[in-house]
């Protein structure tokens, strides 16, 4: 139980085993990948729908555009990912670590993420729209436009990191621990943050938005 009485998100202990390289080539659909290292590997525009990716590290690997969706990524290690329209819409990511990604306009809508270490790096339009989330953290990264409309979010926390004119209309929030975000700019869904946890210091920079937001005019 953390502060103010907000529960704390579980974070994933990954310990990966020793790691054969994988032989570059193409992904495949539906693939199986298991305790494999991923190095520097060229991603971009590849077809690995529905692929199951266990005991793997991706380092270094380009993911522009690679179709990802419906995909299983479990007890891995994801670092320095780079790409911009990578789509992993309603994939699974279950005890991962994802560090210093450079991603843009990231498709998870619809994705379940339980156990996850989002750290450091920079991920532009993330779209998180109908996900579920349960004990994911972010750290010391910043999201520009993320879109968390109609997610669940339960054991979340945002740590160290900047939160850049966030969507969480339709939302639902359970134990979000936001008082890590600095900047915390939300655009839409102040009414949904029932279940979240700020700082007096953000509740007065929220102010004129919440205000707004309740039609509640400020003068003089």
């Amino acid at each position: 139980m953390g502060e103010a009485g907000v529960r704390s998100a579980r974070r994933p202990e990954v310990r990966l085993p020793p790691l054969e390289p994988w032989p570059d080539g193409e992904l495949q659909p539906d693939g199986d990948y298991d305790g494999l290292e991923f190095r520097e590997a060229d991603l971009a525009g590849q077809d690995g729908a529905g692929a199951r990716f266990m005991d793997c590290a991706l380092t270094g690997c380009a993911v522009d555009e690679t179709a990802l969706g419906r995909a299983r990524v479990l007890d891995s290690v994801l670092t320095g990912l780079r790409g911009v329209g990578t789509n992993l819409a309603e994939s699974t990511f279950r005890d991962v670590e994802v560090l210093d990604p450079r991603l843009g306009g990231t498709q998870l809508h619809g994705a379940v993420l339980e156990r996850v270490v989002i750290r450091g790096g920079k991920i532009d339009y993330l779209n998180l729209r109908e996900a579920r989330l349960k004990d994911v953290v972010f750290e010391s990264c910043v999201l520009v436009e993320p879109d968390f409309s109609g997610a669940r979010l339960e054991r979340v926390e945002f740590v160290d990191c900047a939160l850049k004119e966030a969507d969480f209309g339709g939302a639902t929030l359970k134990d979000v621990d936001l008082r890590g975000a600095a900047p915390l700019e939300i655009v839409r869904g102040l009414d949904r943050l029932s279940g979240a946890v700020i700082s007096t210091g953000q509740l007065l920079d929220l102010a004129p938005v919440l205000a707004a937001e309740l039609g509640i005019r400020v003068e003089g």
